[in-house]
């Protein structure tokens, strides 16, 4: 088509969209590039302003390395992560969901731990958790014989693959459910932590006038063929930014207590002093047992960076 005026460029676009042989594709695009050259109408986006963004996408790639994912940060600072999670969890989003975002720091291949053991793999600060976590499904009856990737942040608020000062692996272990679909673990407590702002994501945030603080938690991802492979995250109710977290994953299903004990002896007798304890069921549904390609598969070097910290306007 040969274009005459600016509200022909979109049906040139879809008139061409439409030879394309996958249904699925041919969907997704057309209503992209619906809502993309109605947005450009309706906020009547300059040149200037439209070569801006195209930089910012640009450098959402060029900022993700082997360590670091710009991208999956961008997308969970906007929503759209916890979006697209609750709109293919619980009914389609209509009732709660223990599913939760993956977030950018998972990795593949995490060390196989037997129940009991310890995820702590090198000196890291952090008061001990003693954790217990079942697996049921949607009828309630335990799932035995499920992975479950654990992984957190240390007590300083860094993950592993941000750190070099931390082992390889650090704060992270795959368990197998039992007949009951229990595991157990030892861990230390989770504390919030700042997102990455050195990027394309922390000029965002400040233009917003947001903090990038995430409240703090455990990753969980449970994986059995037969059933969707479930992400989900376990947050701590003494945290103060629960209410406003950076990435819009806080669910009132995933808010929980990590419950202080300090008279009580501990389950393993080297710890002295206080020390916690987490409970949680997660529920699975039925469906492929995929997994995502991970979004980061290494670990950074040199030396530990800086966590920044914005502040929150009023």
């Amino acid at each position: 088509m040969i274009i005459s005026k600016q509200q022909d460029v979109t049906q040139a676009v879809l008139q061409e969209l439409d030879r394309a042989p996958d249904a699925r594709f041919k969907e997704l695009m057309s209503v992209a590039v619906r809502h993309l050259h109605d947005f450009a109408r309706e906020t009547r986006l300059t040149e200037a302003e439209f070569h801006k963004m195209c930089a910012y996408i640009a450098r959402l790639g060029q900022l993700t390395t082997p360590s670091h994912n710009e991208v999956v940060l961008a997308a969970g600072s906007l929503g759209l992560s916890s979006l697209v999670c609750l709109l293919n969890n619980g009914e389609h989003g209509q009732t709660d969901t223990t599913a939760n975002l993956m977030g950018p720091f998972w990795r593949m291949d995490s060390p196989l731990t037997e129940n009991g053991g310890s995820i702590v793999r090198s000196s890291t600060s952090g008061a001990p958790v003693f954790v217990d976590a079942w697996v049921r499904d949607r009828e309630g009856k335990p799932v035995a014989g499920a992975e479950v990737d654990v992984w957190q942040a240390s007590g300083e608020g860094f993950y592993e693959n941000q750190d070099p000062q931390q082992a390889d692996m650090n704060l992270r272990g795959k368990f197998t459910t039992d007949a009951q679909g229990h595991i157990w673990f030892r861990t230390v407590k989770p504390v919030g932590y700042p997102i990455p702002i050195s990027g394309v994501v922390g000029e965002l945030l400040r233009a917003q006038g947001r903090h990038n603080m995430r409240p703090a938690h455990i990753h969980f991802m449970i994986h059995k063929p037969g059933f969707k492979t479930q992400f989900s995250q376990v947050y701590s109710s003494d945290d103060p930014n629960l209410e406003t977290d950076v990435q819009f994953g806080v669910t009132r299903a995933l808010v929980a207590d990590y419950v202080l004990h300090e008279d009580e002896p501990a389950p393993q007798p080297d710890v002295s002093g206080s020390w916690y304890s987490l409970e949680r069921h997660f529920i699975i549904e039925p469906g492929e047992a995929t997994l995502p390609k991970p979004p980061i598969t290494g670990k950074a070097e040199g030396p530990r960076p800086q966590l920044a910290v914005l502040t929150r306007s009023e």
